[in-house]
């Protein structure tokens, strides 16, 4: 079919689009339903413009042999991630913000004091090292509620453990083996918990998150709605996940989830398809145990275990607030594998006789929101379609798709446009390009791994327990991923430059330069995404706003902090400063006098490192994990980002 525009034409349609999207990203409210409506339909309505181009003027002959065969299935993946961003932008027209309900319930539940339900909190750990779970069972152990049941699930049966939680005064419970890993887990400590102290709300942690003061409060009155079997938080991390870590952008990028957190979760509550993710949720003991227990047929109980709630009638509440603080993963292996697991969850769910897609008692918007929630996992290989292919065209002349760079102008970059500018407003910032590529593509040669490997064999895969409390202090280069992209670099690199020097400058020559300069920046980016870099050691800081004072002997001075840890404080410059080595009195506020030697000290700052002993340590966990400040960034700064990325990749930039 031959272009039927001129070049000022296609100048128009892309400056309007332009115009159009900044115009609304600046305008429109996302909280107002009319708003994401209108923006939606724009960004959904290119979107879909551009697939139908796609599928009418794209594709080659079927008879062309391998290079139809690619260009197919290049087609094929793509379709599934525009369907699946489509469904996306209509998932996301609907928001429910259940805060108002969680005032309404936590106003009863202080009116009526002690006369209030009892919670088991339920803690589930395997392997993780004490410092790990002090700082749950202790934050745990301060939660503002009046009758809280707390019990350690130890399925690496340590002694030593079981003696710490006896000196705690907090439940301890073992099983002999680990069958059916952490759902395995909760079923005993289910049934252990109903011959002792049967609550009927269960509070279930994982081992590295603490939850805060407020935590039931907040969540145990919006099982006031009958239907409402199951309410799940989002989780938060206080420290960098290593994506963030390695691309330096610790406080100018959020971690990958957050989107489905804050933005995602929120829109499938408003159509009552919210999941649990495993941690920081309670559940109602009678729910669970009518459901027959936590499932086991899958590596993720958790998305399972919502929808044989759902079978029985219950759905699951979204809560959208910061209730708990955990450990994201700390190395990227970590992180892929976890997101591995996931992904092979997902898909044995969905084989399963009674899950979402093939069992009975579910409705048909059920079984929708788990087709698109597998649609988003089913994309992944796409990302890695999208940097291998300019290397097929430059070696073997073998084109995705059929088109001019005129027409993909036309049709595909106000696409492009449109979504560059809905996703940061429907996100709250929370997207960001580059970033959000690199954070997809790294985790998607895992997840396409995972989904070849599933098609063989979808079962029988043990539990993969995501790490935590690594040695993070050396410099890690995961060579296998890494060299995957280094490949790809280097091959689009010399495809590029031997095709332009011996080629002429044709159409086809021209759009696949483009996409390979694209593809280069991604891939450097997933490059430096592949090394770990040293983490600080000791333990997580925050930002702490508060005056203090310490003293030597007789002489006391006032300050105020910086940031706080664990294992040591950050104060204001006072006029008369103590030595390195000195040891002082440091006032904390909520936890008292804390013994403290001086570290170092600058023309702002003075560092001191605390020498507490058991006791002032958890009253330490209480004041900073109970109610912890935000230390990891929650909205994209964009020029800081983009500025730490330059400067990790080499580029000569001015540094303000």
């Amino acid at each position: 079919m031959s272009f039927p525009f001129d070049q000022t034409t296609v100048i128009e349609v892309v400056g309007l689009t332009l115009m159009m999207g900044i115009g609304l990203a600046c305008v429109a409210n996302p909280n107002r339903a009319f708003d994401r409506l209108v923006f939606g339909a724009f960004s959904g309505g290119l979107l879909l413009r551009y697939a139908l181009w796609r599928t009418s003027d794209t594709l080659p002959d079927a008879s062309h042999g391998f290079a139809s065969v690619w260009a197919y299935l290049f087609y094929a993946f793509e379709m599934v991630s525009i369907i699946y961003t489509l469904a996306a932008i209509v998932v996301m027209v609907r928001r429910r913000d259940n805060a108002p309900l969680a005032d309404e319930g936590e106003a009863r539940l202080r009116a009526a004091g002690q006369r209030v339900p009892a919670v088991d909190v339920f803690i589930a750990t395997y392997n993780e090292d004490w410092p790990i779970l002090e700082k749950t069972i202790v934050a745990a152990r301060a939660i503002d509620y009046p009758h809280v049941n707390v019990w350690v699930l130890d399925d690496t049966r340590r002694d030593w453990l079981r003696d710490r939680c006896a000196d705690l005064g907090v439940f301890y419970a073992r099983r002999p083996d680990n069958t059916h890993a952490k759902a395995g887990n909760l079923n005993n400590g289910l049934r252990l918990s109903a011959r002792q102290t049967n609550s009927p709300y269960i509070l279930v942690l994982d081992a590295d998150f603490a939850p805060q003061k407020n935590i039931l409060h907040r969540m145990l009155g919006l099982f006031a709605d009958p239907r409402v079997a199951l309410v799940q938080t989002p989780q938060f991390y206080y420290n960098a996940d290593p994506i963030q870590h390695n691309l330096g952008t610790t406080d100018s990028w959020v971690d990958e989830q957050r989107v489905f957190f804050d933005v995602f979760q929120p829109s499938r509550d408003a159509w009552d398809s919210a999941f649990c993710v495993g941690t920081s949720f309670v559940v109602s003991r009678q729910a669970i145990t009518e459901a027959g227990g936590f499932p086991t047929d899958s590596v993720c109980e958790d998305i399972h275990t919502t929808y044989l709630l759902r079978r029985c009638g219950y759905i699951t509440r979204w809560l959208n607030e910061r209730l708990s603080v955990g450990l994201s993963a700390e190395g990227l292996i970590e992180y892929i594998n976890q997101r591995g697991r996931w992904c092979l969850g997902t898909v044995q769910v969905a084989l399963l006789k009674d899950g979402p897609l093939r069992g009975r008692g579910y409705s048909l918007i059920d079984r929708l929101h788990y087709a698109h929630g597998m649609l988003h996992w089913i994309s992944k290989p796409f990302l890695l379609m999208m940097l291998v292919a300019p290397v097929l065209y430059w070696y073997f002349g073998i084109a995705s798709f059929y088109t001019t760079p005129e027409q993909f102008l036309f049709f595909g970059l106000p696409a492009l446009l449109a979504s560059f500018c809905y996703g940061p407003w429907i996100t709250g910032r929370r997207t960001l390009p580059i970033f959000t590529e690199v954070t997809q593509l790294v985790a998607a040669y895992a997840v396409t791994m995972t989904m070849i490997s599933a098609l063989f064999r979808p079962f029988g895969r043990p539990f993969k327990v995501t790490a935590k409390g690594l040695d993070n202090s050396k410099v890690v280069v995961h060579w296998k991923l890494a060299g995957f992209f280094i490949a790809l670099m280097l091959c689009l690199q010399a495809g590029a430059v031997s095709t332009v020097m011996h080629a002429d400058m044709n159409g086809g020559t021209v759009f696949n330069l483009a996409w390979t300069v694209v593809a280069l920046v991604l891939d450097l980016a997933a490059i430096m995404a592949c090394v770990d870099l040293p983490r600080p050691r000791g333990e997580e800081r925050f930002p702490f706003v508060a005056s203090t004072r310490w003293r030597i002997g007789a002489h006391e001075e006032t300050s105020e902090f910086v940031d706080i840890s664990l294992s040591g404080a950050a104060l204001r410059r006072t006029a008369v400063m103590p030595q390195p080595g000195e040891r002082l009195q440091l006032l904390v506020p909520d936890v008292g006098w804390v013994p403290a030697r001086v570290t170092r000290h600058s023309r702002r700052r003075l560092c001191v490192a605390f020498e507490t002993s058991e006791a002032l340590r958890h009253r330490l966990i209480e004041l900073i994990f109970s109610q912890a400040p935000h230390n990891i960034a929650v909205a994209a700064r964009p020029l800081r980002a983009f500025s730490r990325l330059a400067r990790l990749a080499g580029l000569p930039i001015s540094s303000r």
